[in-house]
């Protein structure tokens, strides 16, 4: 079992910045690839970021390139989700997911926190 736990979340205005993290407790952090996800009020869940677990390849929705960096330290077993230039768009719960391989799938994530709200003013 991998217990997740998301913070960070908040209220920011439009061009602000937020760093989501994500805690990891139980099985080995380091061999699971770690993703983010996103829903807003009325919306399926999306994929917004993943990352290896090495550390070493990224991936990112085309919605978020440029503007969001997924990174993951496993010595602290966090992972994180650097979000700039934030956009009232981008409004949502955010979640993160442990799997084995970092797809943009939701089915490929065996493991989820219980997510963190940020909201972005206009």
């Amino acid at each position: 079992q991998v217990q997740l736990v998301e913070s960070g979340g908040g209220l920011v205005q439009a061009g602000g910045s937020l760093r989501l993290s994500c805690a990891a407790s139980g099985r080995t952090f380091n061999n699971y690839a770690m993703g983010w996800f996103r829903q807003a009020p009325g919306k399926e869940r999306e994929f917004v970021a993943a990352i290896r677990w090495s550390g070493r390849s990224t991936y990112y929705a085309n919605s978020v390139k440029g503007q969001f960096t997924i990174s993951k330290d496993n010595a602290k077993n966090t992972v994180y989700l650097q979000m700039n230039s934030l956009k009232p768009e981008d409004t949502a719960v955010y979640y993160c997911a442990a799997g084995v391989s970092p797809t943009t799938g939701l089915n490929g994530y065996d493991y989820w926190g219980q997510g963190t709200q940020v909201t972005v003013s206009s």
